[in-house]
């Protein structure tokens, strides 16, 4: 299985490149891996079923990707490879060229979809469905210069992401209440949850398959393109929510509020959604609100909680997948042979193109029910099921009465001749283009014959139920029995509602009060009025301002967690201070923080702020953390380069506070209480025998001698990653912040375009600006500063060192230069792009820890080794070294791109003012 989404998303990765290669023609192999997802499933169902699948993911914290392929979700993987495949061939004809995005989007949501149905983790499950609602609203916006596809799509994510926030809380509450989050675990001992989590799910599952009140959002969807609509609206997307129903049915199904808000909004759904399809004109808006009626119809079986149900929703599942792509995909080829959807201005067409009316014809008989087609055996299936439920069964009868109208109204709009119409001038269909819906819609009439052997091999899902509910038959003929007449009876009304269509239509506008998609637009206009009043209340622009927020938040926290958890209690005894210099060092911090309150001048306020790091890193060393202790005296130094730099722009003297001293020295001090009582306590409640005690023979174990670089490069490796990405992030940010131009791949050169000359700090400094002693010092130790931060790249596992401070290191080797020789020497010393530098960095470290997980037992687990080199001594050569090259490299490119966006962009704007 994981094989399998592999290759989707390598298939989508590739999509551009094979595009522009290949043309529309690249998307015949786009549609191999859903074609081998397809075939891979029916081997699977020729094995034996069920299948189970697992590799470990959080061990610790019992998290694993673990997948499980049952009767249920065989059947979504061939709908969701099947008709993946079968819709990119016809895309291949129906876009008039290759577009690798629309491919690799397609793709991607089809190995989403397989890893949802798939997915025997609910956590698990929760991340591939969110992943399709990303890729379906980029579906669906394909079109970005067309307003109602940006429209569509909004509204899409907006309500589908809402439901999915919703239906996580309610995975959370369901697993912490099971124990486990293993779907299989929970449907085979059910909890007792409360209602609350199942309401919660059933927000994600309706807000999913558009149901009511969430349906606004899939006919408006239908501005996507056709072949969209014919797999997310049809096969895939839509039915991801019902599929959760069918999913979790088994363990929670016949808890009161399962069936309870399912079956009536599912019936309320089916009911609306095929009376409004009575009045479109546009043949996919038309087959939108039946697709409406249709997932209501399934919420309302798989909702119901029992066998009989759950036979019949198993039964419609497939057979609606396979009649409306087939229709929808109709609709596609009548548009681009004829020119429009509108059923007014299409005529003649069945008597143009008689294939493919032939195959609209068979697809519609089967949504309509008609034997002997799939959807006439489920519809019988699910009347039989119902008949112990006769609101619920009179409400199915008029939906199904509705489905036979609209399904008459659109092969009549889409091929009839209309008296007073001229026929409609149609161009020949592609084979790529009709294949697909012909064999989607035969499909409908080949299996249905198979109806009880279908039943046989759904048995294992059916049989998960608790309760039994009706007896139910799955066949094409039962004999002459009450499901059948009400079947006869609904075709009989839906043909009465036919040839009434023209007053039905004009009833249906009348009553037509509430535009649903109005409603939404206002919401959405009011919640943006309403987020601008807020934000231009809080965000005022002003940092005094946020930092005071911030710092009486956290007061409040403090006071909070006093007033709510009671007096504390401190076990350890409070020690003053373990070694003499503590407390002098504490001494000159206090001091350095007293000088800061009164500062006048920037450059001094800089200076005593510099202090307090630095004094902060002589604590880190009087406590034995000398590794602690260099990264911040390093930081700390290019920090205080950083303040130089800017305060070249600032007035001298700094701006007056608008809050008084006395109140900003009371949050000061109330801040630093809670912040000290935080941590005394934070040490007093520790419960567990500290890990320390267990590193030093974890280091040994990895190969390290230094206790601080293990944890940072082995334990904590990925919290390593996150974190240099996140300092990435951030350096990009402020620098493109301060200074809103163009960042190209060029680097600064003399003037003129001229480059410095080869020999050292050439003269490109004006006159009065060269500082004698920033070029003394450059030409003296710039090349033993980098020699020294290779020495401690090398040492970081040995001893003090490591990526990041001799990244730092190396980077302040380069400010002195660039102090010393201005914007064009630092284009001299580092002659590569920052973004360059730092997205090396990053990708260096990735594909460490990437390739370790490939070739390793974990992240940073492939190499160690030990070498001897002849005048450098011993080396440990380890995947962590090469991890921290890409820390050293991505260090290296944010201090180049600082002093290029806070040196060298003021250095131009002093001269062009100057000049």
């Amino acid at each position: 299985m994981e094989s399998l989404l592999i290759l989707h998303a390598v298939a989508a990765i590739c999509a551009p490149w094979l595009a522009a290669r290949m043309g529309r023609a690249s998307l015949y192999l786009l549609a191999v891996p859903p074609a081998a997802g397809f075939c891979y499933t029916l081997w699977l169902a020729a094995r034996g079923l069920p299948v189970r699948e697992s590799t470990p993911w959080a061990p610790v914290m019992g998290m694993e990707l673990s997948f499980r392929a049952d009767p249920l979700a065989v059947v979504m993987m061939c709908l969701v490879t099947g008709v993946g495949a079968l819709v990119l061939v016809y895309s291949a004809r129906y876009f008039a060229r290759g577009d690798g995005r629309y491919g690799g989007v397609m793709v991607a949501f089809a190995g989403s979809m397989l890893g949802l149905v798939t997915a025997d983790d609910l956590l698990l499950l929760y991340v591939f469905w969110e992943l399709t609602t990303v890729f379906s609203y980029l579906l669906i916006g394909y079109d970005p210069l067309s307003k109602p596809s940006r429209r569509a799509a909004m509204k899409a994510l907006s309500v589908t992401t809402f439901g999915g926030l919703a239906m996580l809380a309610g995975f959370v509450l369901l697993g912490q209440a099971a124990g486990t989050y293993q779907i299989s675990e929970i449907v085979a001992r059910p909890p007792d949850i409360g209602p609350v989590a199942l309401v919660l799910i059933l927000a994600g599952a309706l807000s999913k398959s558009a149901i009511f009140p969430f349906s606004t959002w899939l006919p408006a969807a239908m501005a996507a393109p056709t072949p969209v609509s014919a797999y997310l609206h049809a096969a895939a997307m839509v039915k991801a929510g019902v599929y959760l129903l069918a999913r979790l049915g088994p363990a929670v199904g016949d808890l009161a509020p399962w069936g309870a808000v399912a079956v009536p909004l599912g019936a309320v759904t089916m009911l609306l959604g095929g009376w409004r399809a009575l009045r479109e004109t546009d043949l996919k808006r038309l087959l939108a609100y039946g697709t409406v009626g249709q997932l209501g119809f399934l919420v309302v079986l798989f909702g119901s909680g029992n066998q009989g149900a759950a036979l019949a929703g198993a039964a419609l599942l497939p057979a609606h997948a396979l009649f409306k792509a087939a229709l929808f995909l109709v609709v596609g080829i009548v548009d681009h042979a004829a020119g429009t959807r509108e059923l007014g201005e299409l005529s003649g067409v069945g008597r143009a193109m008689p294939w493919v009316c032939g195959a609209a014809v068979l697809a519609g008989a089967s949504m309509a029910g008609l034997p002997p087609l799939a959807g006439f055996a489920a519809k019988e299936a699910a009347l039989e099921a119902l008949l112990d439920s006769p609101f619920t069964l009179a409400a199915v009868v008029a939906g199904s009465a509705l489905t036979a109208a609209y399904t008459l109204r659109f092969l009549w709009g889409a091929f009839a001749d209309k008296p007073g119409t001229e026929p409609r001038p149609t161009k020949k269909t592609p084979a790529a283009m009709f294949g697909p819906a012909a064999l989607l819609a035969g499909l409908g009439l080949v299996l249905a014959p198979m109806a009880p052997a279908y039943a046989a091999s759904m048995s294992g899902y059916i049989g998960t139920y608790r309760e039994r509910g009706h007896e139910t038959h799955l066949a094409i003929w039962s004999g002459v029995s009450l499901p059948l007449l009400l079947s006869a009876g609904t075709l009989a009304a839906g043909v009465v509602l036919f040839l009434a269509r023209e007053p039905v239509a004009r009833v249906g506008s009348a009553l037509h009060v509430v535009d649903s998609g109005r409603i939404f637009w206002a919401a959405v206009r009011r919640l943006d009025h309403f987020a601008i009043q807020v934000t231009g209340f809080i965000q005022r622009g002003s940092l005094p301002d946020y930092l005071m927020l911030t710092l009486l938040a956290t007061v409040g926290v403090g006071l909070f967690s006093l007033l709510y958890g009671g007096p504390p209690r401190l076990d350890p005894p409070i020690v003053a201070w373990q070694r003499p210099e503590q407390p002098v060092v504490t001494v000159l911090l206090v001091a350095a923080a007293a000088l800061v309150l009164f500062a006048r001048a920037y450059i001094l306020l800089a200076l005593a702020i510099g202090l307090t790091g630095y004094g902060t890193a002589l604590l880190f060393l009087a406590h034995g953390s000398p590794d602690l202790a260099l990264t911040q005296f390093l930081a700390e130094t290019l920090s205080l380069v950083v303040f130089a730099l800017v305060l070249r722009r600032l007035p001298v003297d700094p701006v007056k506070g608008r809050l008084p001293f006395a109140f900003r020295m009371g949050l000061g001090l109330a801040v630093g209480v809670v912040a000290t009582g935080a941590g005394m306590l934070a040490m007093g409640a520790r419960n567990a025998e500290p890990v320390g005690a267990l590193l030093g023979p974890a280091a040994v174990e990895a190969g390290a001698r230094n206790v601080v670089s293990a944890l940072i490069l082995d334990i904590r490796a990925w919290d390593t990653m996150g974190e240099s990405t996140v300092l990435i992030v951030l350096t990009l940010g402020v620098t493109s912040l301060v200074f809103l131009r163009r960042r190209s791949y060029s680097i600064e050169r003399a003037e003129g375009g001229h480059r410095p000359r080869a020999h050292w700090l050439a003269a490109t400094l004006p006159h009065g600006q060269r500082a004698l002693a920033f070029e003394v010092a450059a030409r003296l130790t710039f090349h033993t500063v980098l020699l020294l931060s290779v020495f401690l790249l090398f040492i970081g596992h040995s001893g003090v060192g490591g990526g990041f401070a001799g990244g730092i290191v190396a980077g302040l080797a380069i400010t002195v230069r660039f102090l010393a020789g201005g914007r064009n020497e630092l284009a001299v010393a580092v002659p590569v792009h920052a973004g360059v530098l730092m997205g090396a960095g990053l990708t260096l470290s990735a594909g460490t820890a990437l390739l370790g997980l490939l070739f390793g037992r974990a992240a940073l687990d492939m190499l160690a080794t030990d070498v001897s080199v002849p005048l450098v001594g011993h080396v440990h050569l380890s995947t962590g070294l090469l991890f921290d090259l890409g820390v050293y490299v991505s260090v290296i490119g944010m201090v180049q791109d600082v002093l290029r966006g806070l040196g060298a962009e003021l250095d131009r704007q002093i001269d062009t003012e100057g000049a």
